[in-house]
């Protein structure tokens, strides 16, 4: 990951609805939500939300995928594990440490 590419993605979660939708994606696991879902959920109006949607998706955070008149909106999980290990390559200055696991965060 490069540095533009962490400060797209922290760009996108630095508002508290993305914030928001990109947890519950997170928490739907790889089954991902439907936006009517997603909004009820949330408690927002439709154009709020696909709005949200789209920043996340311009930095690569969630993909969508349509089945059949659906959208189905899911947390990329590798982009999301990328941006950690990207926060975390120096942690502790290069010694062993405990704080930050070494397998990925997320194995979905």
């Amino acid at each position: 990951m490069t540095r533009d590419t962490a400060v797209r993605a922290l760009a996108a979660l630095a508002h508290p609805l993305r914030l928001d939708a990109f947890r519950a994606l997170v928490v739907a696991g790889p089954e991902g939500l439907t936006p009517g879902v997603l909004q009820a959920q949330l408690g927002i109006p439709a154009t709020t939300l696909s709005f949200h949607l789209k920043e996340l998706a311009g930095a690569a955070l969630v993909g969508v995928q349509r089945d059949g008149r659906h959208l189905i909106y899911r947390a990329a999980y590798p982009h999301m594990n990328a941006l950690v290990a990207y926060l975390t390559q120096h942690c502790c200055e290069g010694a062993a440490c405990e704080l930050v696991s070494t397998s990925s965060p997320c194995d979905c």
